[in-house]
């Protein structure tokens, strides 16, 4: 399948946006895209595991084409709940879930709290909090939040005046990032303005911490609660220092970790085919990464 097809679900009163790359008969797998991102950045990956796997790559709330929270709340439980509905409408008794991330934290939090309904999990530079991450008090969390909500309030989204410039910004941010690529996640993540511009099309209150995040502690009791094989695959020369992350095993039942040398946050666009490849190896495919 060259494209996918779009769908849509129901989560919270929040009509929520999947791409659905068929092959209802193969076992499910869901592909969580991490913040400010949408479900189009997967096509690599969802096309070398369609024939495998009936892919399903959803747009979170407040990104791509799916609907934003009313009052900008975005909480990481508030997808994990939004992931639960969709898993929900697979009517499947298992998925593997592939995150990135944002998305990697969602599919670690669901497959803590439901490992009956995982069978593998794949996090992609996903572990955002590690175990000595420091708890602020209340008050300093809470005041950062309104500071933040502050912010957003008075922002006014950022235009470009066609998609190649959408996309020159994406570049900007990450130099890996070839032209090709930077374009076709501009078409699918920015919306075209009245004016004729062109937007993110993310909701820029997704931004916000929320003060009522879950911390380390539940974290890791969430983690060893996860009973599927688990991939952590970190890259070489992320802003999360994923060498940090050596030992994270340890609180995981069934986890290995591997580094993808060489590439950035955004390892699965730096180095597509190292790390679809490792992907393949841990489903038990081939591991030539073709597709």
């Amino acid at each position: 399948m060259l494209a996918p097809q779009s769908r849509f679900h129901e989560s919270h009163g929040l009509r929520l946006h999947y791409a659905d790359w068929g092959n209802e008969r193969a076992p499910p797998l869901i592909l969580v895209h991490g913040g400010r991102d949408h479900c189009r950045s997967w096509d690599h990956i969802a096309r070398s595991l369609q024939p495998h796997f009936h892919v399903l790559a959803p747009d979170l709330r407040g990104h791509g084409d799916s609907d934003w929270t009313r009052g900008g709340s975005y909480a990481l439980t508030e997808y994990v709940y939004d992931l639960s509905r969709l898993v929900r409408n697979v009517a499947a008794p298992q998925v593997t879930l592939i995150g990135h991330s944002m998305g990697g934290m969602v599919s670690l939090i669901f497959s803590g709290s439901f490992p009956e309904q995982v069978s593998k999990l794949v996090v992609l530079d996903g572990v955002t909090m590690l175990p000595d991450t420091p708890k602020p008090p209340a008050h300093e969390r809470i005041g950062k939040w309104v500071g933040q909500l502050d912010k957003l309030h008075d922002r006014t989204p950022r235009r470009y005046a066609t998609l190649e410039d959408a996309a020159a910004q994406m570049m900007l941010h990450n130099k890996r990032l070839s032209r090709d690529l930077a374009l076709h996640l501009a078409t699918h993540g920015a919306r075209q303005n009245e004016d004729g511009t062109y937007s993110w099309k993310f909701d820029p209150y997704q931004r916000a911490a929320a003060p009522h995040r879950l911390w380390p502690d539940d974290h890791i009791e969430l983690w060893s609660r996860i009973t599927c094989p688990t991939l952590l695959l970190n890259a070489g020369e992320s802003f999360l220092a994923g060498a940090r992350a050596a030992g994270l095993e340890r609180y995981f039942p069934q986890a290995r970790i591997e580094t993808i040398a060489g590439a950035g946050h955004w390892l699965q666009h730096d180095k597509p085919q190292q790390v679809l490849g490792e992907i393949r190896r841990f489903l038990g495919l081939d591991g030539d990464g073709a597709g």
